[in-house]
């Protein structure tokens, strides 16, 4: 029996295609920690931060939203280090409150370490618990992702989250159509463009970083507007405790 993503079923191309990344990725010995059904972390991911930094959209953001995931711990806390106001997601966005809010200058007067702050389980512990409606517009938005292309395209894990919140935030006006969305991946990660199949509601990348390089993608694809409800699966509104509320207030009118 072949191994399964733990949300798979949803698209047999992309579960094939993720299921070919973290087998790459294990074989290869570039993983560190577990690989199938996670953002996986890999050797290297503090060189991808460090392209990524180099980019004057990242130095000129003030406001940077960032994804949980272990190998984005090096951007979170380049973000804390560097001044800017850092936004993350409850993992899974499990609990009542889908937000946090981790204030370097806070955590400055608090005594908390910004490695510990950079970890999810350091912000959970200190970071301020928000509603989507409280984050402020950002300046710059990093994704976890499993596959990517050097156009933009994306795969993440499957279970939908980043395109959920993405979605939010641009219906509320918090994401812009110039907003850069980006992520750190290992090279070994980059899959031909027709291998990513990006949907209507889905946000392309402008930014790919690896251990090895910084890929500008070019992509010019129009963003995706808001939230595609249509396309929530059942099994988010059962484990996401706000979002049958956050749905009704968003469509109400």
């Amino acid at each position: 029996m072949s191994k399964q993503g733990k949300w798979s079923g949803r698209d047999e191309n992309k579960d094939a295609v993720r299921g070919e990344v973290w087998d790459q990725l294990e074989n290869g010995g570039h993983a560190m920690g577990p690989t199938w059904s996670h953002i996986p972390n890999f050797i290297g991911a503090d060189q991808a931060a460090w392209h990524l930094a180099q980019t004057e959209e990242w130095k000129r953001a003030k406001t940077v939203k960032c994804n949980p995931d272990p190998p984005q711990i090096p951007l979170r806390l380049r973000a804390l280090y560097e001044g800017k106001m850092l936004y993350a997601p409850v993992p899974y966005l499990t609990r009542e409150f889908p937000y946090l809010r981790i204030d370097p200058k806070v955590l400055i007067e608090r005594g908390v370490s910004f490695e510990l702050a950079a970890t999810s389980e350091g912000y959970m512990m200190h970071g301020e618990r928000i509603g989507f409606e409280e984050v402020e517009p950002l300046d710059f938005c990093i994704v976890g992702s499993v596959a990517v292309s050097r156009q933009g395209g994306r795969t993440g894990k499957g279970a939908g989250f980043a395109d959920l919140e993405t979605g939010i935030f641009r219906e509320l006006g918090i994401i812009g159509p110039d907003t850069p969305m980006a992520t750190t991946v290992h090279s070994s990660q980059l899959v031909p463009d027709s291998k990513v199949f990006m949907m209507a509601h889905d946000s392309p990348l402008d930014f790919v970083a690896t251990e090895q390089e910084l890929i500008v993608t070019g992509n010019t694809s129009p963003r995706p507007r808001g939230v595609a409800w249509d396309f929530v699966q059942d099994d988010q509104f059962e484990t996401i405790p706000f979002l049958r509320d956050l749905r009704d207030r968003m469509t109400a009118g």
